[in-house]
Formats: C-alpha cells, structure tokens, sequence
C-alpha cells in the first residue's frame, strides 16, 4: 500500500516475503525504511556485510543502504519521504536525528520485548486502516501514526543502547553523528566538528568515553569507510575516484586507509563478489 500526496508526500507500508522483495531496488529520495521481523533467521546484505535478523527485531534504514535479500520469512516494511514527514524538523527526540536513522556507521537494531507487543501490533493494524482511507483527513493521520511509530522506536532504542542519560550529552552526539553524515567527504577531524559545536575536541571525546561509545574519530573513519565499500561495490567509479570522491589527496593514502580498516586493498574489494 503506498501513499502519494499533492506536494511528493510518499508513505509505503506492506508486508514482504520471498517473492516480493523488489522495493529495496527502488530509488526514493529522501526516504527512510524502517525493517520489523515477523520470523527468525532473515539473512540480509546490508553495504556488502551480511546480517541476520531474529523475529520481533526493527532495524531502520536510510536512501543510502544497499539492501540484498538473501533469506526472509516476512518483514513489515515501513517506508516514507521527507515531505511526508520530515525527520529533521520535527522535535529532536522524535524526529530521532542521530539515533535511528543518521547513526550510519552502524544498524541501528531493536528489540522489540513481548511486554511492548501489543502496542506494536495495535499501532500497525490502524497503519493499515489508515492506509486504505480516502478522505481529506488521511495525510494527518497517516503522519500521527508513523510519529507514533518513532516515539515508541525511540524509547526501545534509548533502554537498550547505551544511550547517555544527560540530554545535554544525548544532543551532542545526535548533532555530532549528524554533522558527520552530512560533511565526512570533506571533514576528517574530531576539530572540524567540535567548532561546528561550539566545543573543544577534548570535550567531544569525552563526551563519547562516559557512554562507551567509539571514539569520535573512529566515527569519521567508519564513515568514510561504509561510503568507501559502497562506491566500490556499487558504483562505476574507479579506485582513484572514489579516493577523490572522499577527500583524499592521492590513491596511494586512500589504499592504505581502507587496508588498515577492512584489510585488504580497494581494488581488491572491487573485484570480489558478494
């Protein structure tokens, strides 16, 4: 079922299997997916590395990802676009900046507990309704339901991760993770972002240790990274372009980057198979 508005407002919602798992090779600007296992032992590709998903699990995902099926039993499949609701300017905690969805350099994965599941299967059943309703009053709807959708992804993922207490802290980072998606080609130091934020990088870095986080610049180069693999396995550019592509002032430094991270060269990566 998919929703389109008069200004480009998109909504898909639907239930996948086996046979009809072709929505992940569709192009939609600005979307964001959000993936929720009915079975256990789904086996997904995800950039070249390969996950399996257990049953009740909710993964979410940006434009960026390249999704491979290799296995599924069903997945409720959640997609939607900017215009219909924009993750960004909507309140920080629910529009979830940094924390579901911009946190790329890994899945952000849930659990959803049985004492949460009725919550879950009672939002998605009037998702469904909603979704068949034809009057002037849908959009508004269909937009209260995927908000609440996010605030209760949110709460599961802010008990289950380690997730700051302060919210002062909890700010930091969503805008630091965020900051980074939007400039890794170009910025490549913890400095760079700490002055976006008005903090030192010491600051920063401090910030990341209290939640046992990766460090900030790990962060960055995790980045560069996932964008590396993808531009290698899914784009035409040579080796050399991507290394420009990503802000790096020759092939040989880029290939000595991307060894230390993955352990072999980009031009080896290139050739394999997935």
């Amino acid at each position: 079922m998919k929703f389109i508005g008069n200004t480009k407002e998109y909504l898909q919602l639907q239930t996948l299997e086996k046979g009809n798992c072709s929505v992940f090779d569709d192009v939609i600007e600005g979307s964001l997916t959000i993936l929720w296992f009915e079975s256990d032992n789904n086996i997904l590709n995800v950039d070249s590395k390969q996950y399996t998903f257990s049953k009740n699990q909710v993964v979410f995902l940006t434009e960026f990802h390249k999704v491979k099926v290799k296995s599924i039993g069903g997945i409720r499949f959640l997609r939607f676009n900017r215009p219909f609701y924009c993750v960004l300017d909507h309140d920080i905690e629910v529009g979830c900046k940094g924390i579901l969805f911009f946190g790329a350099s890994q899945l952000p994965i849930i659990d959803i507990p049985l004492d949460e599941l009725d919550r879950f299967e009672t939002l998605w059943k009037v998702f469904q309704m909603e979704m068949q309703s034809k009057d002037s009053l849908q959009i508004d709807m269909l937009q209260m339901m995927l908000k609440r959708y996010l605030i209760l992804c949110t709460r599961l993922f802010k008990s289950q991760a380690s997730y700051p207490v302060k919210k002062i802290d909890s700010d930091i980072i969503r805008d630091f993770n965020f900051l980074v998606e939007k400039h890794f080609k170009e910025k490549h130091t913890v400095a760079q972002y700490a002055e976006f934020l008005n903090k030192s990088p010491k600051t920063i870095a401090n910030i990341f240790s209290k939640i046992g986080e990766k460090t900030p610049l790990t962060y960055i180069q995790e980045r560069r990274m996932l964008e590396a693999r993808r531009l290698l396995r899914y784009s035409d550019l040579q080796v050399k372009e991507i290394a420009f592509e990503l802000g790096f002032n020759d092939l040989q430094t880029f290939s000595r980057f991307f060894k230390k991270q993955e352990g072999i060269y980009p031009s080896v990566f290139k050739e394999m198979s997935f």
